[in-house]
């Protein structure tokens, strides 16, 4: 017999879909609980016994997105290869989660303008940002011990370099994607940055 689906988690998701096609639609700002209701095919009073308000989906939306994104990070930086390349894996998985979520890219700046008015949204991005700046850090370490990269650089430094390169070149394609086109602009950005870090033959090892 087939493990029975845990009905919760799976109307749980519907309403997560719902919102995101709503919010997509409408907009943070202007979509209702009853409007994500409606669109998931619940009642409002069966929503709020899942999610107690808007900003609580919103919030529950934020994590998903983030969380996924780590963990993808975390995946691809337990590869063994070379730091290089790891790098390389990284950039290219985030073109292709740039494509799958296209359509949605705008609700990034909604996400961010929440931030600003909001301490704990502001916290969880704090959070989520150390972490992943914490990830690109040990992967230059490693670079550094192993000699793919320069002894000099400060692999902090580095770490956060890369994270805003990726998050300025999202934001800028979000705002226009003609000028900053997302696929060749951050290969090309994180070639240039690759090429000032990696090691040259004659560099003493760290």
């Amino acid at each position: 017999m087939a493990p029975r689906q845990d009905i919760s988690e799976q109307r749980r998701q519907e309403i997560m879909d719902a919102a995101l096609a709503v919010f997509s639609r409408l907009g943070f700002e202007h979509a209702s609980m009853d409007d994500i209701a409606k669109e998931a095919g619940v009642s409002k009073g069966a929503l709020y016994l899942y999610y107690k308000s808007k900003d609580a989906i919103i919030a529950t939306l934020l994590q998903i997105f983030f969380d996924h994104a780590f963990n993808q990070l975390r995946e691809l930086a337990a590869a063994e290869d070379s730091v290089v390349a790891q790098l390389q894996h990284v950039t290219r998985q985030l073109i292709r989660e740039m494509d799958r979520m296209a359509s949605i890219q705008p609700l990034t700046l909604q996400f961010y303008a929440i931030a600003a008015r909001r301490a704990d949204v502001r916290g969880y991005l704090r959070t989520y940002f150390a972490e992943y700046v914490q990830v690109l850090e040990d992967i230059m370490r490693r670079g550094i011990a192993q000699g793919e990269l320069r002894a000099t650089i400060n692999p902090t430094e580095a770490a956060i370099t890369l994270t805003g390169l990726y998050e300025g070149l999202a934001l800028l394609w979000i705002i226009d994607p003609q000028r900053a086109y997302w696929h060749a602009q951050v290969e090309s950005s994180v070639s240039l940055l690759l090429r000032a870090l990696m090691a040259t033959p004659d560099e003493p090892p760290a």
